[in-house]
Order: C-alpha cells, then structure tokens, then sequence
C-alpha cells in the first residue's frame, strides 16, 4: 500500500464505530443542568425591581420633601415682604414734622420760645 493509502486506513479505523456500542437518540434540546437558573433569575430580578423600586421611592420623598420646603420659603419671603412694607410706611411717618413733635412732647421737651410749667402733688 502507498504510504498515503496507510494513513487513510488508520483514520478509518479510528473513527469506525465500535460493533458493540449503539447510538446514542438525537433530541433537540440540551441537556437539562441541575441548577435552577430559573428560579435563580427571578429572585435576581426580583432583587433589581426591590432596589429600583427603593432608589424611586427615596427620589419621590425628597422630591415631596423639597416642594415643602419651597412652600414654607415662599411664606416666609411674603411674611418678610409685608413686614418690610410696614417698616417703610414708619420710617416715612417718622420724618414727618407732626410726629417728631408729638413724639417729643411725650418725652417733656418744649420748642424753643415756650414756657415750661411744672407741676408737682398734683393729687395727692
């Protein structure tokens, strides 16, 4: 035999099968693993929503939380805006002559050309 007519032949007679072993059945799926992916996914997935679902409800109370806060501001700013209104009104009150007498008077002061009369044991 030619040497490559030898090698052909070592090459059948390892890929022949064997007389006594018999085919194995075809079927179309995989072998089933003995680990329960399923089950493993869903817990996973369940795990992942939980987190999701927790970072959301964090997100939405700070969000709640914040538009308090921007409530009780915006009082406050009005509240401090009414007050700042009443302030100004006094101050122009306070320059008009009409009340710097009145206001002087109240503490025992006379304008100049005035006589000052004092009285004293007035009931007892």
């Amino acid at each position: 035999m030619p040497p490559r007519a030898q090698t052909t032949a070592r090459r059948d007679a390892h890929t022949a099968p064997l007389p006594h072993s018999r085919p194995r059945a075809v079927t179309g799926r995989l072998p089933r693993s003995r680990v329960g992916w399923d089950r493993k996914f869903r817990i996973v997935l369940i795990l992942v929503v939980g987190l999701i679902g927790w970072i959301g409800l964090k997100a939405g109370l700070a969000l709640v939380a914040a538009h308090a806060q921007a409530a009780a501001e915006t009082r406050l700013v009005v509240s401090l805006q009414r007050q700042h209104s009443a302030l100004l009104a006094q101050e122009r009150s306070l320059y008009q002559k009409a009340t710097i007498i009145r206001d002087a008077r109240s503490l025992g002061m006379v304008a100049a050309g005035e006589r000052p009369f004092v009285v004293v044991n007035l009931g007892r």
